[in-house]
């Protein structure tokens, strides 16, 4: 009789060891992916702030700088943009898609590829076409951003800016094609148009 009741109690307490481990396991498992969520939201976030941004040299001393008094930075309205406004898709999908590829730009940080001035420039033309391409792949994604197409009103448009975004909008162009060398100094090259020409050659 004792026996029997013991061993019912012991079949009991391992079913409830199993039931307990089972939702121990599920507990730890969601603050931890919770944790993991929270801290790559956090990282996400950080790496999108202009401090991070520039705070490197290579950044600071060259792109920045050059940035600095663009219409994008000082303007009638007041609107000042930083690097991940015009870098950095906001739709999730894309946005985790940039990071990734920015994380693999952190070798050549490390390799020193463009650690100095002379370096830099000896990169600039092959840095702008890569920006351009992306650009170009995704509709200027990064511009509209901010500028969107359908809230653009005509008529406080100069005559000449109506006519360019008529034939740009029937031509199915996107920002990038006429909208380049305005943040930073144009490199030597192809432009965005030409880039998209020569692609379109090889098709």
């Amino acid at each position: 009789m004792i026996g029997k009741w013991w061993n019912n109690l012991q079949n009991r307490c391992r079913t409830c060891s199993r039931v307990t481990l089972t939702a121990g396991i599920l507990v730890v498992a969601l603050v931890g992916a919770g944790v993991l969520m929270t801290v790559g939201a956090a990282a996400m976030a950080y790496t999108n702030t202009q401090d991070f941004c520039i705070g490197c040299h290579e950044m600071k001393d060259n792109v920045y700088a050059e940035f600095k008094g663009t219409i994008h930075d000082v303007n009638r309205t007041g609107v000042h943009v930083i690097c991940s406004d015009c870098h950095v898709p906001r739709e999730p999908i894309p946005l985790i898609a940039r990071k990734i590829r920015a994380s693999m730009e952190l070798w050549g940080h490390f390799r020193g590829v463009i650690d100095t001035k002379e370096k830099f420039e000896a990169h600039r033309t092959q840095l702008a076409h890569r920006v351009w391409d992306r650009m170009l792949e995704t509709d200027s994604l990064e511009c509209r951003n901010c500028h969107k197409r359908e809230s653009m009103s005509s008529e406080l448009q100069s005559e000449k800016a109506r006519n360019r975004h008529a034939k740009a909008d029937k031509e199915k162009m996107t920002c990038i094609e006429c909208h380049f060398g305005i943040a930073h100094k144009e490199p030597d090259g192809p432009t965005p148009q030409e880039l998209k020409a020569a692609k379109l050659e090889k098709k």
